[in-house]
Formats: structure tokens, sequence, C-alpha cells
């Protein structure tokens, strides 16, 4: 028996995977890895994969990186972990100045928590709660979007919309409000996608006029809906949004965790719409990939609605044991430093075209729907008829079938339903792009056929 099957056999017999039907690796393998290097993890017997999904879209800056792991190193010596509740260390305080000072403003309050979920779990609250504080109770309500994601606990789940994952817990979920996507895949034939967002946010209006009074605020994926398939829309629509939240007196809610520090083109998503929310989460990338840690960014004027006598009772008590975890702070601060010394953005610029050049003769395969591109982010979808657009069933599972092609090639592409889709670390390069554009179109041809 070789390594990989030892680590893997030992694996199955204590681990439950996330998102995961186990009985799937009676006949797909878990790979085990035995280390990472820049864009490639390497299992135990000579075999690499690149890693074209960042490893679930947090490794921005490659596996293992000497830079942040020195920072690392040196936290380690110095503090490990402190309760942030009444205390504080060097490592948050340089993390939120530079987090206030890289942000739009007006947002200027870092409020932490372990993970993505957790973090829209507070930005609901925190809206909730400041809407109580100013004497408006009925505002406790939230509007979504039409296949939205935005984490597994169950508040985060409830503002999100993809079945898949929500239908089971239904009973467990508070009621919202949810508006068609401006998902621009749907946009009609011809349609641009700024024409298609703007038609689109006709929704949006209806849902803020009619149900502003009892409605805390709005949650968005700006620009990109990646668990719903990668589906992309037009800036116009964050405009249109932040408008109208100030004119019906909404919060509006980013949800850039999956999207922010520089996936989208930008180092944040909202500064292609020249707005800044009220809340914007972070979380993923935030950390380099690294360690566990997503932060909440609001303004003064909500700060201001929690700053009171403690008798009065208005704190927003809220926490997380490993808040502001001094380890993840320190590779946050590498990782936010690498971003700006090696001027990330403006090579991503090339990157995000290479891969489009890649791509570019993916538009006529006959089972191919849609490529669409949103900076470092690429998507394919595979449909069974394309003048159609009608979708495979998904039993059929044939994103899973480009999976496995890939894995037998150097290529981790994890697919989402019948989406393939690129979302690599920074750090790759054109010939590696070029090699995954190779991979993928072999496995659609694969995938596609019967």
């Amino acid at each position: 028996m070789g390594l990989n099957n030892q680590w893997m056999q030992r694996d199955i017999s204590v681990l439950w995977h996330p998102c995961t039907q186990m009985k799937d690796h009676e006949h797909m393998p878990v790979i085990p890895v035995q280390r990472g290097e820049g864009v490639w993890l390497h299992d135990f017997e000579g075999n690499r994969y690149l890693d074209a999904v960042s490893s679930w879209w947090v490794n921005i800056l490659g596996h293992a990186n000497p830079y942040i792991n020195e920072r690392i190193k040196q936290q380690l010596d110095t503090l490990e972990h402190v309760i942030l509740a009444g205390f504080t260390h060097p490592a948050v305080v340089e993390l939120s100045e530079r987090l206030v000072a890289m942000t739009p403003a007006p947002l200027t309050r870092c409020f932490y928590a372990d993970n993505g979920s957790s973090c829209i779990e507070v930005a609901l609250k925190m809206s909730f709660h400041y809407w109580l504080n100013k004497g408006q109770p009925k505002k406790k309500r939230f509007i979504t979007l039409s296949n939205s994601y935005h984490g597994e606990t169950l508040a985060a789940l409830a503002v999100g919309d993809v079945a898949l994952y929500k239908s089971t817990y239904a009973p467990l979920l508070m009621d919202v409000i949810t508006v068609p996507s401006p998902d621009c895949y749907e946009r009609d034939a011809g349609a641009t996608w700024e024409e298609h967002s703007r038609l689109m946010f006709e929704h949006m209006e209806r849902a803020l006029a009619e149900n502003h009074e009892e409605v805390a605020a709005v949650i968005v994926e700006p620009l990109i809906q990646c668990a719903a398939g990668m589906r992309m829309y037009h800036p116009v629509y964050l405009k249109l949004l932040r408008e109208a939240c100030d004119r019906y007196g909404v919060h509006l809610i980013h949800d850039e965790i999956a999207v922010g520090f520089g996936r989208t083109g930008t180092l944040f998503a909202c500064e292609q719409a020249d707005i800044a929310p009220d809340f914007l989460c972070l979380s993923k990338a935030l950390t380099g990939g690294y360690l566990p840690m997503a932060v909440c960014l609001t303004t003064d004027t909500v700060y201001e609605a929690f700053y009171d006598d403690y008798e009065t009772m208005r704190a927003f008590l809220h926490s997380h044991s490993y808040t502001g975890n001094p380890l993840a702070c320190a590779a946050a601060l590498a990782t936010l430093e690498l971003l700006e010394q090696n001027n990330v953005i403006e090579a991503n610029k090339v990157l995000s075209a290479h891969m489009a050049k890649a791509t570019a003769h993916f538009v006529d395969h006959p089972h191919v729907a849609e490529v669409r591109q949103t900076g470092m982010v690429l998507a394919i979808e595979m449909v069974k008829d394309k003048d159609s657009k009608t979708p495979y069933p998904w039993q059929e599972r044939r994103g899973i079938r480009v999976y496995q092609h890939g894995l037998k090639n150097e290529a981790l592409l994890r697919p989402l339903g019948s989406v393939v889709y690129f979302m690599p670390p920074y750090v790759i390069t054109p010939d590696q792009i070029d090699h995954l554009a190779a991979v993928a179109w072999e496995g659609i041809q694969l995938a596609t056929r019967d």
C-alpha cells in the first residue's frame, strides 16, 4: 500500500469532510497533500496539482510563501493569543489601521470574527441592533439576491439563496426578502451587462419602496455570486443600490469575503462602482490563506449608536474566542504588505488578460454556453444545449468528470456543478494558465462527449 493510500485510509476512518458526500470516496480517492509550494500542491508519491481554486479561494500569494511564513514565525515567538476584550496587541492595531486606510471612506471601525460566516452574522446583528438603538425596532428584515451565498451558519444561510445548501435547513431560518439577481448570464440576446443590470435593479427598487420601513439592510456579493456558479453582473447595480439604500434609510452590507483583496481587478469590488457600503465583510484572502480570520468594517455613524454608558445596555455584546488572534493578524499584515510592495493589482491585469486569451476558443465549444470573467475569476458554463442554455441534469455531475481529468493532469479544478472555473493564486504564471486551459478543454471534451 502506497503512502497516499495509507493516509487516505487513515483519513476516511476518522474524518467527515466538508461539502462532501462521503460515499463518493468509495470510488474517488481523497488526495493527501504532503506540502505546498507556490501554486502547487504535492502528494506523498511525487504527484503535484496546480491549485486553480486557491484552496477554496483563500490562497492568493502561493502556498508556503516565505515572507508570510517569516512574519508568522516572528509573531509566534512574541505572542500567540490574548483575549481582545479589555486587552489589545500591536498586530491587531496595525492591521486595523492598515485596513481603514485601504478601504473606502467612511469605513473607520474594524470588528473581528473567526471566519466568513461569522463575519456575516456580525454585520446582520450589528445592523439590526443599530436600528434598535436608534428607536426603530421594526427594522429587522433583510433583503438578499436570488442565487446568493453568504455562509453556512444559520443567519448567514438565511440571507443566502442557493437551494443546495439552504433547503434542508429552511425550517430553522429567519424569513428574508429575496429579489431576482442581476446575474448577466440571464440577459436577453444582444443586451449588455450594464443594460441587464440596470433593468434588474427595478426589482430591488420595488422591494425597497414596499418594505423599507421594516428592512434593516440589503446584503449582496458585489460583482460575482461565487457559490452560485461564478455568476457575474455590472458595477452599475451597486451604484444604484447605494443610492437607493440612502434614499430609503436602509443599510448596505457588502460580502467581499470571496472577492476582496484584488480578486475582481480592484483591491475591493465596491471600488468599481465608486461607493462604500455601511458594512464591508472580509475574510478568506485576508490572511493569504494561512489562518482563519474575518473582519467587518463599518462607519463611525454605526459605532456611535452603540457608544454609551454601560447601564444603557447598548453595547454590541458579540464575541469569538480567537477574535483578533495575533498569528492571524501577522499573516494578514504580511499579505497586505506583499499586495502593496509587489504591485499585485497591476500584475493581475496582465494575468487576467492572459486567462481571457487562453480560453477565448472555449466559446466555440458546442456545449459551452458562456465564458465569463471578472478580474482573476474566469468561469466556463457547460450546458446540454447551447442555443437554449439548457443545463445538464445535476445528477449527471458533468463537472466532476472535468475534476477527475484534472487530477490526472496536474490540475485541481474543483467545479461548481457544471461550471468549471479558474480562481488561481496571483503568483500563477502565463505558462501555468496555459496548462490549466489545456487541461480544462480536454476535461470538457470528455465530460460532454455523450
